[in-house]
């Protein structure tokens, strides 16, 4: 489907001066880089759409072939997939387009940007049924392609591996008091600084194994994306032949501790946080949860592994409130501030704003995992049973389960903790009932006048 448009045709809207209609501003044109025709969507067999091979979970990436998203006018009949590369900032990229700032027809260059560290390939890598919501060689494509790149074919990485420094004030802390030490490789100064190895990764789903992992058929999963993100993408349901969908969501990063060809080694322990975003508590250390300090606890644990010859991982996951967002989690915590904020209410308050608990749904958790190559964690930094059950259900085992230190845990958190433990989550300390909850109670919110006299 295609309509045409040119924005000289598109009026203005006339304004008001004095009760009389002012003379209608004149509309700025679109540069040359823009075309007449805009396809809504494409259906198979369509006269000049001829999308490139895409066979997901073959041998090699150059069998696969590469994953081709773009609008450029000269690849959208080879377009494989649908969605946009950049998950939730690809709306920015088309603001820089609308606002001019960015040419639509724009072709990065690759130059110096390959991986600091390059993973070898796993057989998880060509497994359909292991890996479905990334490109397992999504960090590789300026090798894998590099004559399709020539050629001026607009291929995009969706993954990238990087080196960095690390500062987290609970580190230097646990330095000053001897709970970890400077080696000079890892944790390389008094002041805390840890060396790491960085994975960024951008959403690739493959469609029919993200419906297999939810048990749901790939047409109702096709149907439920397209309605609920506004009938965004109808080629969800006008191209049943393009399996590869990259949606506008978060995606997530590894943060690895010690050299990194050790995290697929089952011959040397590992150490692991799954942890999921909290903007609140992980950036600003808000204390109505536990997210900071499970995370430095995390990233503690994880550089004392790699410093004991084993490896550490700590994986950060885009998922604000469980997937709620952040607008639903301060409504959430206006209703248990103003209700009274007990633990026995805790889940109750969720599930009036939002309707469930949580939406995070760990099913597509553990392909990370399997890119990596892990195939035993020793250590599992997480009282999460969602998390445990979906990366068992993957094959791969937990030898031993770490809940937080009972030392780390904020006050005002342990209602949140306490209806989790209630709920079923793992500890090794006190299992709480829903009696016990009821005297479980956060801080209310003082008065201004009371905090600031």
């Amino acid at each position: 489907m295609k309509i045409s448009m040119l924005d000289s045709e598109i009026p203005s809207t006339p304004s008001l001066v004095n009760g009389e209609p002012s003379p209608p501003t004149p509309t700025k044109k679109s540069s040359p880089r823009h075309h007449r025709h805009i396809t809504l969507t494409t259906y198979p067999g369509q006269i000049g759409v001829e999308p490139v091979a895409l066979e997901w979970g073959a041998l090699d990436a150059k069998s696969r072939g590469p994953i081709i998203v773009s609008r450029n006018p000269s690849m959208l009949k080879r377009r494989n997939a649908i969605g946009a590369h950049g998950g939730s900032y690809s709306i920015y990229n088309a603001l820089a387009i609308a606002a001019g700032d960015l040419p639509a027809d724009f072709l990065p260059d690759f130059r110096n940007t390959e991986p600091t560290f390059n993973f070898p390939c796993q057989p998880a890598w060509a497994d359909a049924t292991k890996i479905v919501s990334l490109d397992p060689y999504g960090h590789d494509i300026v090798h894998q392609f590099k004559e399709r790149l020539d050629d001026g074919w607009d291929i995009r990485p969706t993954m990238a591996v990087t080196r960095a420094n690390m500062k987290l004030a609970e580190i230097e802390k646990a330095v000053n008091e001897g709970k970890l030490s400077v080696d000079g490789s890892i944790v390389v100064n008094k002041t805390g600084d840890v060396r790491v190895t960085k994975v960024a990764v951008e959403p690739v789903w493959y469609l029919p194994g993200v419906a297999s992992r939810f048990g749901v058929d790939e047409g109702t999963l096709r149907r439920a994306l397209f309605e609920h993100t506004g009938g965004s993408y109808p080629e969800l349901i006008t191209r049943p032949d393009l399996k590869v969908f990259l949606p506008p969501i978060g995606g997530l990063t590894v943060y690895i501790f010690g050299p990194p060809e050790r995290v697929s080694d089952e011959n040397v322990r590992l150490a692991l946080r799954i942890h999921d975003e909290c903007n609140g508590s992980d950036v600003f250390q808000s204390d109505i949860c536990t997210c900071r300090p499970y995370l430095a606890f995390g990233v503690q644990e994880a550089v004392r592994e790699a410093q004991n010859g084993g490896s550490g991982v700590v994986i950060y996951f885009r998922k604000e409130g469980r997937a709620l967002g952040e607008v639903v989690k301060y409504l959430v915590y206006n209703a248990r501030k103003r209700g009274g904020d007990t633990a026995d209410k805790y889940f109750l308050r969720t599930e009036n704003v939002a309707g469930v608990r949580d939406m995070r749904f760990q099913a597509l958790m553990p392909d990370i995992l399997h890119w990596l190559g892990i195939k035993k964690i020793d250590r599992m930094l997480s009282m999460s049973n969602m998390k445990h059950d979906a990366i068992v259900e993957q094959g791969i085992k937990i030898l031993e389960r770490v809940p937080i230190p009972e030392e780390m845990i904020p006050n005002d958190s342990r209602v949140e903790i306490d209806a989790k433990i209630n709920a079923g989550y793992f500890t090794t300390g006190k299992h709480y009932t829903m009696e016990d909850l009821q005297h479980i109670k956060g801080r209310g919110w003082e008065k201004w006048e009371d905090v600031t006299h």
